[in-house]
């Protein structure tokens, strides 16, 4: 039998499933029904949220910042900094947005890496100036390794929020391996861990050392 030569359409096919392919592996980059991989920020809420153009908001991946004052409650410590930083890197900008498998949070915001066109991470860089901490709401994260490491060179230096005075100390802390959070010893969310889940750290900053994030009841 002659074999048939290739078309111009077989290619064509062939280089569709390949596209097909690559973005099945690529699942968690995909983003959400109607989400931007590009849009401008139109405001900075805080210090990990921003409002795009348009209105959709986008709440930074895998990080935590201090909270501003809002609803009556007072801010926290370096939260207006945070904000302010943020809004250096990002307001009135083009970014470019990348997301994980979970990209929407209980409020309907976008969960997201943010980039400016630099190619800088914003979520890393306010991690590495000491204005907002690693805390993953779920894993794994594509930029975790970057994340921790700039966590843990913002902790070497002392930067922001490792320059302030830490809470009242504990003789050791609990860590739950499935949440990323960590615990003082009495806490009822932490004690309710199962066994094989909890991780014990004699010094607070060896749980954030470790990427673990501090409880939001017990404040560790």
């Amino acid at each position: 039998m002659i074999p048939r030569k290739s078309t111009k359409r077989d290619f064509g096919w062939i280089a569709f499933v390949l596209v097909l392919a690559v973005l099945a592996g690529y699942e968690g980059a995909l983003p959400a029904c109607g989400a931007p991989t590009r849009a401008r920020v139109h405001s900075v809420s805080d210090g990990d949220t921003v409002v795009l153009d348009g209105g959709q908001r986008v709440r930074y991946l895998g990080i935590d910042a201090p909270e501003v004052a809002h609803e009556g409650k007072p801010g926290e410590p370096l939260g207006d900094g945070a904000a302010r930083y943020n809004s250096n890197l990002v307001s009135g900008r083009w970014v470019r947005l990348e997301f994980e498998r979970e990209q929407r949070d209980d409020y309907g915001r976008l969960l997201a890496y943010v980039f400016v066109e630099d190619g800088t991470l914003v979520n890393s860089e306010l991690v590495r100036q000491g204005l907002a901490c690693l805390c993953p709401k779920q894993r794994p994260l594509r930029y975790w390794d970057r994340l921790l490491d700039a966590q843990r060179e913002a902790m070497k230096e002392r930067r922001g929020l490792w320059s302030l005075p830490p809470p009242r100390p504990e003789a050791a802390y609990m860590a739950n391996k499935r949440s990323g959070i960590f615990h003082r010893p009495s806490c009822p969310l932490g004690r309710s861990a199962k066994r094989h889940n909890r991780v014990q750290f004699k010094e607070r900053n060896q749980a954030f050392f470790e990427g673990f994030c501090p409880c939001r009841q017990c404040r560790p």
